[in-house]
């Protein structure tokens, strides 16, 4: 299985990350190249690793948290919604724990 690198970039961020995420929906594919895209995904997912926890919860949720971002921590048997509200603040938009249904900003 091949991942998708991530050429983060963004006018509010400074410089561009590289990153490799989990998962990502990606809408606009005018960013697409070989084997990488360069731009902001439309929603960026992260599976929280046991061995790697404060590096997916710390790190990445900095990095991404200028962006839409979804934790799916298997840890916790939770995934999170994050996303920005109409003050450009970042908040939790939507919890499941065990089971239930999430609900997006950017898909329908």
């Amino acid at each position: 299985m091949r991942h998708l690198i991530l050429k983060l970039t963004h006018e509010v961020m400074d410089g561009t990350k590289i990153v490799i995420p989990d998962l990502s929906v990606i809408c606009d594919e005018s960013g697409l190249k070989e084997e990488r895209y360069v731009g902001v995904p439309s929603i960026t997912m992260e599976i929280v690793s046991p061995s790697n926890q404060s590096y997916d919860l710390v790190f990445k949720l900095n990095l991404y948290m200028q962006y839409g971002y979804w934790i799916l921590n298997p840890i916790l048997n939770t995934v999170q919604v994050y996303t920005f509200d109409d003050n450009k603040q970042y908040q939790l938009h939507d919890i499941a724990k065990d089971r239930g249904r999430i609900h997006s900003t950017i898909l329908p």
